[in-house]
């Protein structure tokens, strides 16, 4: 048994008794179905759990982070179960528990951050926390574009208003799609120090090139290859020359 596969057997077995989210079965494509993306994915998400993706350009990373926010419509599954009980990718119980923060987004470019703030806190039925939205500005170093519009702002600054926004909302299930791409030094520090913390609230499920995220916050390293997985890495195992080396075998 290779290394990836044990690591993949020991994390199945030390997250079985209670999962958060599993995906089993999923497949997706862009043109046909035939063409798949994504093929025959099965997942498995334990709580207070961080997993880092990590593959080649293709491999179906953004794809399946897309699927599980439910804006990549192309897709089958076999089962999903959020904590165990079945449901689905458009069930309340599910959509209402994760937020996602993309590697593009020009989406309410026309709110200003605090507008999109409240937007966000309303649809999820919560109350902004302003302790912690202004820790989080802070730590972002984003003051003084609290009132400017999404629009106007750099992908490095629009990747902070997102950031900050999740990280407030505290969901279950954060997802976030190359989370330290446009940001700064200090914001990507500050960045690790918030997914580590994250386990007092739920799991974050990301993707990443730079293996030093993936391996400074990472509970498990999932590699993905034309849209399955490959191998999988846990604590002990994630050496960032051996990922790489993993990567290009």
């Amino acid at each position: 048994m290779q290394a990836g596969e044990v690591g993949k057997s020991a994390i199945n077995n030390r997250t079985r008794q209670q999962q958060l989210l599993t995906i089993t079965g999923l497949r997706a494509w862009y043109r046909a179905e035939t063409d798949a993306v994504i093929s025959n994915l099965q997942l498995d998400i334990g709580p207070n759990q961080i997993i880092g993706l990590v593959g080649l350009n293709g491999a179906g990373k953004s794809t399946l982070i897309h699927v599980l926010s439910g804006i990549h419509r192309q897709y089958s599954l076999e089962r999903l179960q959020w904590k165990e009980e079945d449901a689905s990718l458009t069930s309340p119980a599910f959509k209402r528990n994760r937020y996602t923060v993309f590697s593009e987004d020009e989406s309410f470019e026309y709110f200003t951050f605090e507008e999109y703030v409240r937007h966000v806190f309303q649809s999820y039925g919560q109350e902004v926390r302003n302790d912690i939205l202004d820790e989080l500005v802070e730590g972002f170093n984003f003051q003084k574009y609290r009132s400017s519009f999404l629009g106007q702002l750099s992908m490095g600054s629009r990747r902070k208003a997102y950031l900050i926004t999740g990280f407030a909302l505290r969901p279950e299930l954060l997802l976030l799609d190359e989370p330290v791409n446009g940001l700064d030094f200090e914001s990507t520090e500050f960045l690790y120090r918030l997914m580590n913390e994250y386990r007092k609230y739920g799991s974050i499920l990301f993707s990443s090139h730079v293996l030093e995220s993936l391996c400074l916050t990472s509970d498990s390293i999932i590699i993905l290859e034309a849209g399955s997985i490959r191998h999988t890495f846990l604590q002990g195992e994630m050496d960032p020359e051996h990922i790489r080396g993993v990567l290009n075998k």
